[in-house]
């Protein structure tokens, strides 16, 4: 890596005396102070005042983008069976992350006690860690897609290598760096068809906790699938047989909500595999659910007294708020401390924006068109619609002011949007053979094969992969892209 990607220098610990016993397990290695590196980096950063610091246990450090916030490491091991076993260095937690690291890259590696040449932490040469800060969302960075997978929380993040092959007893210091985010070159270009768990019609798919989670708005007793990569898809059983239109993530729970349904277009789960039926705050068509800020927010379509919007702090209890106005609201995300929705009908209003999911402001849409998917990246807010007589995609770098945007194509119905990775992807239900464009700032967009001419409803990200999912096709109503 050169001097010039990273904007700070690295935090580093080291030893400062050997184990007794190398292998005990709650004693692998000790981390301590300081640690010269090669003259590519401008300086060192002293942790601990030299004091030994087990696995296990946390050391605070600080990275340019957290200002005089002090980030939390916590490094852990795993034994591994053999002749002899050995304790591996398997996971990393970062935590005490400040909003200020938001859309940095963060660069994790470890290093012997007579070396400046870091160890292999996973795939065998696998030097450095990345973990991308997606505005508080953590996902695997580039070099770091496969062989490893991450836990995002707030404010913190825990990585696991999937086949650790650094030997805790070899660690002596560990490195932090944060620096500018370096984008995937492949990721939503090439896409692969996957074997639906069922041919039901697909309406979203999200990411949590590890899982790729799928809805479905018909089946029999099993419109939910999970998928731990995107690729291989089991079906699930949803509380009810509601017309699901939308889930996410958030808080430690995923949230569904229905079209359909007498009191009880709500589900939730921990774990995406058993759901439980929650009282909505109204039959309302409920069209898109999001989470941020501490709360989960839901909008639906038309309803004639304005209450179009329902929050809840746990995906449990659920109060109606007022909307902005009227409109059949399509989508909704969270990005930038402002929740932003999007519909696809009204007069010139066809977004809102709310600082809390409560107290919403009509906010002049870039054009009338049938704005249905929205979404957050990179400080831009972006929305993509399936009708209108002009370009089908707006941004926004505030969700107030909004600009016109042309698609690949602006015929197609533009469904679901989604960012990850540096690069926004977008899916339609129309058009043949590519059906999926991308941007790497929601502005500039190019045309990309889809797996298959399906009806792509809505695209996820997580874990280095996107997934699409559509509402046609025989046994391939998914489709992914990895690099």
């Amino acid at each position: 890596m050169s001097e010039d990607f990273y904007h700070d220098d690295p935090i580093e610990a080291k030893t400062g005396k050997k184990f007794q016993n190398r292998y005990v397990a709650s004693a692998v290695v000790i981390i301590a102070s300081i640690f010269f590196f090669q003259s590519t980096f401008a300086g060192n950063i002293s942790l601990n005042s030299g004091e030994g610091i087990e696995f296990g246990q946390a050391v605070s450090q600080t990275v340019a983008c957290s200002g005089n916030t002090d980030l939390i490491l916590t490094p852990r091991s795993t034994f591994v069976n053999g002749s002899p076993g050995a304790h591996y260095l398997q996971s990393v937690t970062v935590s005490n992350i400040p909003t200020s690291c938001y859309g940095d890259d963060f660069t994790i590696s470890a290093y012997n006690d007579s070396s400046s040449t870091p160890l292999a932490l996973f795939n065998s040469t696998s030097t450095n860690a990345v973990v991308y800060n997606n505005n508080g969302t953590f996902e695997l960075g580039v070099g770091t897609l496969t062989g490893a997978s991450i836990t995002s929380g707030s404010g913190t993040f825990t990585i696991t290598f999937t086949n650790p092959v650094a030997l805790s007893s070899s660690v002596f210091k560990l490195t932090i760096q944060s620096g500018v985010h370096a984008a995937s070159a492949s990721t939503g270009i090439t896409w692969t068809s996957r074997a639906s768990a069922a041919d039901h019609s697909w309406s979203d798919v999200t990411y949590g906790n590890g899982m790729f989670v799928a809805v479905a708005d018909s089946g029999s007793g099993n419109r939910v699938m999970t998928s731990p990569d995107g690729i291989t898809w089991t079906s699930r059983a949803a509380a009810v047989n509601n017309s699901w239109t939308s889930v996410t993530y958030g808080n430690g729970i995923f949230v569904a909500v229905a079209w359909s349904g007498s009191g009880n277009r709500v589900m939730t789960s921990p774990d995406g595999i058993t759901w439980t039926s929650r009282a909505s705050a109204g039959d309302v068509n409920w069209t898109s659910v999001t989470f941020g800020n501490g709360i989960f927010v839901a909008v639906a379509s038309s309803n004639p007294d304005y209450n179009q919007v329902m929050t809840s702090p746990d995906g449990i209890t659920w109060t109606r708020r007022s909307a902005a106005a009227g409109n059949s609201w399509g989508g909704v995300t969270f990005g930038n401390g402002l929740f932003v929705a999007v519909a696809y009908t009204g007069s010139s209003n066809r977004v809102m924006t709310s600082p809390d999911g409560i107290t919403w402001t009509s906010r002049t849409s870039a054009a009338e068109s049938g704005w249905y998917g929205v979404t957050y990246g990179n400080g831009t807010f972006v929305a993509v619609a399936y009708t209108g007589s002009g370009n089908r995609v707006m941004t926004s770098p505030d969700g107030i002011t909004w600009t016109t945007r042309a698609a690949t194509d602006n015929s197609r119905s533009w469904y679901g949007v989604t960012y990850g990775n540096g690069t926004f992807v977008a899916v339609t239900i129309s058009g043949t053979g590519n059906r999926v464009m991308t941007s790497p700032d929601g502005i500039t967009w190019t045309p990309r094969a889809s797996a298959s001419d399906n009806s792509w409803m809505k695209v996820a990200y997580g874990n280095g992969t996107f997934v699409a999912v559509a509402t046609s096709g025989t046994g391939n109503r998914v489709m992914s892209s990895t690099p």
